[in-house]
């Protein structure tokens, strides 16, 4: 027994796993980010509390990642990868059963027809089996090995959930703040048209302005506080949809004590290219995807070869009960089985060149997915940049209407203007002031957008890492 026992351990050490082995396919990856500087430090490296420090933003976070529905899905996710991955685990170790049964019949044996003169006889077994597949080429490895990088897969997209949905609550935060912006701006605008027409309905009263300044007046402040209430719309709809992304009933959410002109962008560096393919879960994700699929072109190139499986049988048989464990009666066995294809009619090429070509897919998947990520940092870089210049410009451009809007107002006081030069001024003046809330809320939009490109700050430990699978 010794020898056999020395025999199948020697052949389990020296077996080889078939198919290719990891190997993390080559990028190509600038030295920079297309408008950005050569800096190793990240705003990827911060935490998202350093990021968005406005403290009722952090509230509604910490609200959405404890109770969001996506969030604690993506979660469960994880979970269910990892039992997968422990299934997968127990191949390595031998599968006990055990079996008992009773049978009653007439020229039959343990459910077997056998001819025995007639009788009605009584027949009673129980036994232990166990069976061992020796993993000779490297299968039960294989899986385990693509079973590991699914569960990391599923780690790294947890962590994309998360990164994602914090940057979709400050998104929709911000949003919410140019709203309140633009319904303040709405409100002033209702009021200035509102004192133009009280100054056209006294002078029309006093006989110095017709009835057209009038009329001209009530139209524009109908309309300024028909967009209030639009906006008071647009208000309610924004507030239920991050209470949706908090997971909890729709009602108001509180703002904290900074407009959204009050909040300024920080300027973080971005890092450098090749650090987002450790940083950025969905790059980490395809790249185990990847990883997973190049261990299945293993799986099937296995099932080329034969599998080479130990059994071991251990019970008692007997046809009459009160003899049942007499040693007379009991059993015993042990065997190896060694078994492999000899003509499947291509299915099994069929099935290794279909992994080959999913091998493939994952790759080109991983690529892009870089590519994409390169693509979405520069995108934000050259939006903060050219967002600063022109909050700049229309900050300008509000102040110098402003101004307009009051020389218009004393002119016309005065009788050395139209009331045309004063409803014209005031309607440049409002759309100005609306374009720059939109810059303003575009400028916070970018750089949730840079945190989001960046792979996002995470305060929590990362998931296992997968360094030494890539070495």
């Amino acid at each position: 027994m010794k020898p056999l026992c020395c025999a199948i351990l020697l052949l389990t050490l020296v077996g080889c796993a078939v198919g290719p082995n990891y190997r993390r396919p080559a990028v190509d990856a600038p030295p920079v980010f297309r408008g950005g500087d050569a800096q190793t430090n990240s705003l990827g490296d911060f935490g998202w509390p350093q990021v968005f420090q406005d403290p009722a933003l952090q509230h509604l976070i910490r609200t959405a990642l404890t109770n969001n529905y996506d969030a604690r899905i993506a979660f469960s996710r994880v979970e269910q990868a990892r039992e997968i991955w422990n299934e997968n685990r127990s191949l390595f170790l031998p599968s006990v059963i055990y079996q008992a049964n009773a049978d009653l019949g007439k020229n039959t044996v343990n459910g077997s027809m056998i001819n025995n003169g007639g009788k009605s006889q009584t027949y009673y077994a129980g036994s232990i089996n166990a069976s061992w597949e020796i993993d000779l080429f490297g299968r039960i490895r294989r899986l385990n090995e693509a079973a590991r990088a699914q569960f990391f897969a599923s780690s790294e997209a947890r962590r994309d959930v998360m990164i994602s949905l914090i940057a979709e609550v400050a998104q929709a935060y911000y949003q919410l703040l140019a709203l309140d912006e633009e319904i303040r701006i709405a409100q002033d605008s209702t009021n200035s048209f509102g004192q133009s027409m009280k100054i056209f309905n006294e002078r029309y009263t006093g006989g110095v302005a017709s009835k057209l300044e009038v009329s001209s007046a009530q139209a524009l402040m109908a309309s300024a506080a028909t967009s209030v209430l639009e906006l008071q719309r647009q208000m309610i709809a924004q507030e239920d949809a991050i209470c949706y992304l908090l997971g909890v009933n729709p009602g108001p959410v509180a703002r904290g004590s900074l407009s959204l002109a009050q909040e300024a962008p920080t300027d973080v560096p971005p890092g450098l290219p090749s650090s987002l393919l450790e940083r950025r879960p969905d790059i980490r994700e395809a790249e185990e995807d990847f990883h997973s699929a190049n261990a299945l072109v293993g799986v099937a190139k296995a099932e080329f070869f034969p599998r080479l499986v130990l059994t071991g049988l251990l019970g008692q048989v007997s046809s009459e009960a009160s003899t049942f464990m007499n040693g007379v009666n009991s059993a015993w066995n042990v065997g190896a089985g060694l078994a492999g294809p000899l003509w499947e009619a291509g299915a099994l090429k069929a099935q290794h060149r279909a992994a080959l070509a999913a091998r493939e897919q994952a790759r080109l998947q991983y690529l892009s997915t870089i590519l994409n990520a390169f693509r979405e940092t520069s995108d934000a870089l050259a939006a903060r940049q050219q967002l600063a210049f022109e909050r700049a410009q229309q900050i300008f451009a509000v102040e110098a209407y402003q101004e307009s809007v009051k020389v218009a107002n004393e002119r016309y006081t005065l009788g050395r203007a139209s009331y045309y030069e004063v409803l014209q001024e005031e309607q440049l003046l409002f759309p100005a002031e609306n374009t720059l809330a939109q810059i303003q809320f575009n400028q916070m939009l970018a750089g949730v957008q840079l945190y989001r490109a960046l792979g996002g700050g995470w305060p929590e430990p990362l998931p296992p890492s997968t360094a030494k699978s890539k070495q």
